[in-house]
């Protein structure tokens, strides 16, 4: 728990460090955008293949890896010279983050059997929200009293003792031939690649311009190296990280794209937000952090009732439920329109209302992701839901150029393009709903789920 939920506090803590870590590398709105997407992009890439290698080679022995380049490129991070080395650094970090997440899971599934399993998943969530939680405020602080760079150096001691306590106490544990997932390194690489390609593309196209030879070539060979990854995963059939063949049921297909359009939505608020509280209304990197709290509270409370409730009601009608609400906290930060703005009436209804819609979404989504496909294709479906949702993260980053550029004219120009980016989220969340009410069939949810 300790080292799974590192990956979540630099992805909350990075979100209200980015204004004082452009500041002193004076970049543009493009290192802005690639501060944060040097983490997500291996995260989104690797994370299918991370757990397939500790079902491969051992989760212990890929989970202690994991941890120790998450850790070293924390290090990294902490005493960079220049934007360069931070992105490198980023990007080992998220290396790291995807051996960890997959294989901590991994390793408390296997540890515990019947309704000790149960509350010991329960209890991985809950540490990852709690941290998710606390580290705005906590970085948020040592960003305004010492530096950002010891942001990124408070989570070197928790690592080291996720270190020592993993290597006493984690016992070695990997599937069977038979059973593991297959380890499918081609169509990494060709995911890693594409990824990358297409963001390079995205990012450097509202500066650029569409007819740059830069963005061309880039967004070209995107397409070229998501071409191959489809080819690939085609012919692998069964031993792809990705089999096709999965999305041939409707409900899975459905939930796919409410996963791509609502996390969308929700990774462009939470790095854009932050960024307009500290930016354009002046709040203190603490304040910041503390104005996103009610965010994760809500969410950590009203999860676990929220999942209860789509089972009596119906998952598909709370899949549709849950994005329109996140619609209509994405239609209320839509109708900010000046700098005089304030937090308790302008901001924060906003935010309960999407928090309280994405509680509504959670715990019936897993559910739907597992009640979608045959047995032997739910951890696969599950890796590959959870994929979508980083992704999707990383394309709306890659996109929020086309709000930073456009801020040259001051305070009130960053909030308009928050409120402008704010319905094109209300779109997002809408159109999810739309998706899950239209594909997801409730008569493939199997009884025994």
């Amino acid at each position: 728990m300790l080292g799974s939920s590192l990956a979540f506090v630099v992805g909350s803590i990075i979100n209200v460090a980015l204004p004082s870590m452009q500041a002193e590398f004076a970049t543009d709105a493009g290192g802005v955008q690639w501060i944060v997407n040097a983490y997500l992009l291996p995260l989104s890439a690797l994370v299918l293949v991370g757990g397939s290698l500790g079902d491969h080679y051992g989760r212990k022995r890929l989970f202690m890896l994991g941890l120790a380049i998450f850790t070293a490129a924390t290090i990294g991070c902490a005493l960079a010279p220049n934007l360069e080395m931070l992105l490198v650094a980023r990007f080992a970090q998220g290396v790291g983050a995807a051996f960890l997440a997959p294989n901590s899971l991994a390793i408390i599934a296997d540890g515990f059997r019947g309704e000790k399993r149960g509350k010991a998943v329960g209890t991985w969530a809950a540490a990852g929200a709690i941290a998710g939680a606390a580290a705005p405020v906590i970085g948020g602080f040592v960003i305004d009293n010492l530096d950002w760079r010891w942001a990124f150096a408070i989570v070197i001691p928790p690592a080291a003792a996720a270190w020592i306590v993993g290597q006493r106490s984690i016992r070695e544990s990997r599937e069977s031939a038979e059973e593991r997932a297959p380890l499918d390194l081609t169509g990494a690489a060709l995911a890693t690649a594409a990824l990358g390609t297409l963001v390079f593309a995205l990012i450097n196209l509202p500066e650029r311009g569409a007819r740059d030879a830069a963005v061309l070539a880039s967004a070209s060979a995107g397409i070229a190296f998501s071409a191959a990854f489809f080819i690939v995963e085609r012919r692998k059939k069964g031993e792809a990280m990705m089999p096709l063949g999965i999305f041939g049921s409707m409900s899975f297909s459905g939930i796919s794209i409410l996963t791509l359009m609502l996390y969308a939505a929700l990774g462009g608020l939470m790095v854009l937000l932050p960024y307009m509280l500290i930016e354009g209304l002046e709040y203190s990197a603490t304040a910041a952090g503390a104005a996103l709290l009610p965010f994760p509270l809500i969410m950590g409370v009203l999860s676990r009732t929220m999942g209860g409730l789509a089972t009596r009601i119906a998952i598909r009608v709370t899949l549709t439920i849950g994005p329109l609400l996140v619609a209509c906290g994405f239609g209320l930060f839509a109708l900010m329109a000046n700098a005089d703005l304030d937090y308790w009436s302008d901001i924060l209804p906003g935010l309960i209302t999407i928090a309280v819609g994405m509680a509504l979404c959670v715990a019936p989504l897993t559910t739907a992701v597992m009640n979608a496909v045959e047995n032997r294709y739910v951890g696969v479906a599950s890796g590959i839901n959870n994929a979508i949702s980083r992704i999707a993260g990383l394309v709306a980053t890659a996109l929020l150029g086309f709000v930073l550029i456009g801020t040259g004219g001051g305070d009130a120009d960053l909030i308009s393009g928050f409120a402008s980016a704010s319905w094109v989220g209300a779109m997002l969340a809408a159109a999810s709903a739309g998706a899950a009410f239209a594909m997801i069939r409730e008569e493939s949810v199997r009884e025994d789920a």
